[in-house]
Parts: C-alpha cells; structure tokens; sequence
C-alpha cells in the first residue's frame, strides 16, 4: 500500500503529526505496536497521572480545606479501586477520542511493530503475520520509556516505574521514591494525599533542578507540609525485595551509608527514547550512544532524506506539547510550508498542587549569559482571588530585560499556574515588554492579575497590591 507519509508511533506528536498530514492533503498511515492510540502520554502518563491527581487532590480537599469552607463530612474515605476505575475510564474516552479522528480524517491506522526494510518501505510486525507499506516520506515518533538505574532491578511489583504506579491495588503505607523530577513529585503528591508516608531521595541538592530555583524552593516548602520528607543531595545505591518489603540503599552527601524501608519503591529518573524496534540500522541512521536519541537537522530530518524524526526519540524536552508542535512543524515542511519552532518558549509544567509553570530563561541562565535583567515578583497571598479559594502559597516572577524591558522568562507556582503560563507564552512569542502585559486589562479578581502585578513589580516597581 502506497501513501504519502507513514507515521510511526501515535503519541501526542504522532497523531497530531498524521492529523496535520491528512488536513494538508497527504494520504497518510499511522502505526502504532499497542491496541490503542495515543502513546504513553494518553495511555500511562500525562493525562491517567492528572485524573489521579485530581482525584487525590478533592479528597485531600475533603479531609483537609472543607471545614473552613464550612462544610462537614462523616465518616470521609477513600474508595481506591473506583479511583483507579475513573482514571481507565478517562483514558478510554481520550483514546477512543483519538480513534474517531483518525477515521475523520481518513487515517489509515496499522496496528503491530513498525520497523524499516528501507527508507520508504515499513514492515509492520503483527500477530496474524507481516506486511509492508510504503510511503515518500516517513515520521518516526515512537516516544519514549521510563529509565533507570543500572544497579536497579524493576520487578514491577514492589520496585516499580510510573506505569505500574498507576495501576496499583492498594495506596502504599510507605513510599520511597527515587527521583525528585516532575514525575516523581506528581505522583509522589498523589499517594501523599491519599495518606501515604512519600519520603523522596533525589541525587541533586533541589527538587525540579532543571527549573527556576525559586520554585524549587518554594515547591519543596509546599511537599513538606503535605508530610512528604526529602533526601536531597543523596546517592542512592541499590534496592532489594524481601516479601512485601523494600530496602532502598544509599549515601548521605557526607558519604554515610543509610537505608529507607518501605512497600514501594517508585524509581522515577527520567525517560529515555525509545528506538529499539525500529531497524535504523538497515536505513544508515545510528542513535546516540547514551540517549538512545536520533540526531536531525532543523527541518527535523534524519540524515536519511525523507525520514523526519520529532518528539521524545529526538533533542530537547521530553513534553507532549513539544512533540505536538514538532509533528505540526514537520507535516507542513512536508507540504511545502516554511513553519517556526521557538524552543525557548516551549513552557515546562509541574501539576502538583500548587502547581509550577515556567516558559524562557531562568535567572541562572540570564547570569551565564551576562544578559543585564530586572525581576519581579508578586506572592499569591496578595491575590484576592487566591485569598478566596484558600491558595496562598507561590508567586510569580517576571524576568524582563534591564535595557528594552522585553519579558524573557516567566517562573509561576500557584493556583493554575498550568493555564495561567499560556498568556506569558503568548506574551513572549510576540516579544511583548512587561508595561505591555500591565497595560492589558485583566478581570478581577482572577488569579492572572498576579502576571499583571508581577510585570508592574518588573516596571519600576510599580506593583499595586504589595
């Protein structure tokens, strides 16, 4: 069979990738190993880790923030096994949600193993055989794994990734939790809420080290009053399993020798590309050695012409959003379109709660540069909307430039600070100057008045409300 373009892998950037090809005019198949599409990110990652914080988080709001509301509960528990069942049941609805584009957009969707006989030929591996597709151009976006320790063994069971944390039987009396990144405090966060002792060994003296320090210091404020206790600067050196205990191994930043006990360990150290099955070998394309990543030029090519990579299996950020606009961006290479990719504006987000936000440059990088920068920043205990919903914790810090006063990074941990980032983003992409965002009427009281105040904070120190 013949198309246009085959995208392997139906991820965040694989289907939107395919959508995109197809609204173009291109006749387009996507191939994806598993019965269902929508990768890691819609099957057992970002959007089942959100059900479950949300879930996790109404019943911490129960036990804990209704009574000042004025409303009282008797007899408050967790129903485990239904919160699991309502997470499968929005993964469901995303996933079948992903099924009926396909069909609208006249998707041929292949389901088995996709790997290379040549450039413009895929054997499809499936369980009644094999066949083959060919296609003038092909995108790989086959995502990415959970990663580990290579000293660490994953039974899956007790020692366990983010995968299996989302479908375990019981809440953890004790969770230990390998790994301070996003990951690891989402779901470290949602067994905290629900009663779980969270204690987080993390080799890097600050949590969310490759954001703003400020929010790391701010988060870790926030962790440790919902109970969760650290091991910052900490090397962890084994694991073992004995019955339904697990003995976590590792060393003080001293070098002293200490062990955690718990009936989890949740081994959260990043994600890794997954190439494996794809036969870049027979095409001429080799990974990197350590990543497992595939090097591509800045129309996103292979050194293979007409092979495009996007998403985890390539450089930058490990984000659905990143994979989404890669396969966007490819697709109308392909067409024939001369697209742009901003990477520095590409936002990072934590959905803890509070949860932490942050598009551009970092003070520390600012610094590295020698770029000459003003700051400012408004705390959410000054926001009237905040005060009413009880979210008094985090801030927002505008970085602008000293001379020009354009906005370059944007750093948020608060109330919704997930949505509220997409007006920084807007406001950079635009090069808009902190008086810019100041001089835009925001209804009140809203939480993104606390981006207005903090641009006004970065003007002259022109902040109202503190």
């Amino acid at each position: 069979m013949q198309y246009d373009v085959i995208v392997i892998g139906s991820g965040p950037g694989g289907y939107v990738a395919a959508i995109r090809c197809a609204q173009l005019g291109l006749k387009t198949a996507i191939i994806e190993k598993y019965n269902t599409l929508g990768g890691t990110c819609l099957n057992v990652g970002c959007i089942p880790s959100k059900a479950l914080l949300d879930s996790s988080e109404h019943y911490h709001n129960a036990a804990h923030a209704f009574a000042t509301h004025g409303i009282k509960l008797d007899n408050l528990a967790v129903d485990f096994g239904q919160m699991i069942k309502r997470k499968q049941e929005v993964v469901d609805a995303n996933t079948s949600g992903i099924a009926f584009l396909m069909k609208k957009n006249k998707i041929d969707v292949h389901t088995g193993v996709g790997s290379f006989k040549d450039k413009n030929t895929i054997i499809v591996k499936q369980t009644d055989g094999e066949k083959e597709i060919t296609a003038k151009s092909v995108i790989i976006a086959t995502g990415s794994k959970p990663s580990s320790l290579p000293f660490l063994k994953i039974d899956k069971k007790r020692i366990i990734t983010s995968t299996e944390a989302l479908t375990l039987k019981e809440i953890p009396k004790h969770l230990i939790l390998i790994g301070g990144g996003v990951i690891g405090l989402e779901l470290g966060s949602v067994y905290a809420r629900l009663g779980a002792k969270v204690s987080v060994i993390e080799y890097m003296d600050s949590i969310i080290p490759t954001m703003d320090k400020g929010l790391g210091r701010e988060l870790l404020k926030v962790l440790k009053k919902l109970g969760m206790e650290f091991y910052l600067g900490h090397k962890v050196t084994g694991a073992s399993v004995k019955g339904k205990e697990v003995t976590v191994t590792f060393d003080t930043p001293k070098g002293e020798k200490q062990e955690l006990k718990g009936d989890y360990c949740l081994v959260a150290v990043g994600r890794v590309a997954y190439t494996d099955e794809l036969g870049l070998d027979k095409i001429g394309i080799t990974v990197e050695e350590r990543g497992k990543k595939i090097t591509v030029d800045e129309h996103l090519e292979t050194s293979v012409k007409g092979v495009y990579a996007i998403g985890d299996v390539i450089r930058g950020a490990m984000l659905a959003h990143k994979a989404e606009d890669e396969g966007t961006f490819v697709a109308e290479i392909l067409a024939g379109q001369k697209p742009h990719i901003n990477y520095n504006l590409i936002p990072g987000v934590v959905y803890t709660w509070p949860e932490v936000a942050s598009v551009g440059y970092t003070e520390e990088q600012l610094k590295e540069k020698g770029v000459k920068y003003k700051t400012g920043s408004f705390p959410f205990k000054a926001s009237g909307r905040a005060r009413a919903s009880g979210d008094l914790d985090g801030f927002v810090k505008v970085l602008a430039d000293a001379t020009t006063d354009e906005i370059l990074g944007v750093h948020m941990i608060g109330p919704r600070a997930a949505d509220m980032i997409a007006e920084a983003v807007i406001a950079m992409e635009f090069r808009a100057s902190a008086e810019d965002v100041t001089r835009a009427s925001h209804a009140h009281p809203t939480y993104t008045e606390a981006m207005r105040e903090a641009c006004l904070a970065a003007t002259e120190n022109r902040a109202i409300h503190i």
